[in-house]
């Protein structure tokens, strides 16, 4: 056990996250992602009992966004002529606004299968067990800067 980090941080994915480097890639995936064929290049990290909004929110208290970036984190746009909404979007807008002081600023959006292509070249992928459609997000690492 450790004092200060989110509990549902298991010790598998705090090794992963220490061991991203700068601007190193990291998806969070809803559970319809085929996070074990995108991920065959990268390690996998099953959460399935969890939502992608509580994992998001654990992970950016440890884990710095890009500043170098203007869009460190990305969410996969929904396709043309799908009829979805999309409100886990607004939520991780809040998630992002409590833990980067750019907020919802920090927010972009990769076309479906540009965001499949980009998740290839994931340092890691975590599957969760999210069931709101179009909730992957995808995060660039950012450098710790010690004051």
């Amino acid at each position: 056990m450790l004092k200060g980090i989110p509990g549902i941080l298991s010790p598998e994915l705090l090794k992963v996250l220490c061991e991203m480097g700068h601007s190193d890639r990291l998806v969070i995936a809803d559970g319809n992602f085929p996070a074990e064929s995108m991920g065959k290049d990268a390690i996998v990290i099953r959460m399935d009992g969890h939502g992608a909004p509580e994992v998001l929110d654990a992970i950016l208290q440890v884990f710095p966004l890009d500043t170098y970036v203007d869009k460190p984190m990305n969410l996969m746009e929904v396709m043309p002529g799908d009829n979805v909404e999309t409100p886990i979007w607004k939520t991780y807008e809040e998630i992002v606004s409590r833990h980067d002081e750019r907020g919802a600023q920090a927010v972009g959006q990769i076309e479906r299968f540009a965001f499949y292509d980009e998740a290839r070249k994931a340092y890691a992928i975590i599957a969760t067990g999210e069931t709101a459609l179009y909730a992957n997000i995808m995060l660039q690492k950012g450098v710790v800067i010690n004051k």
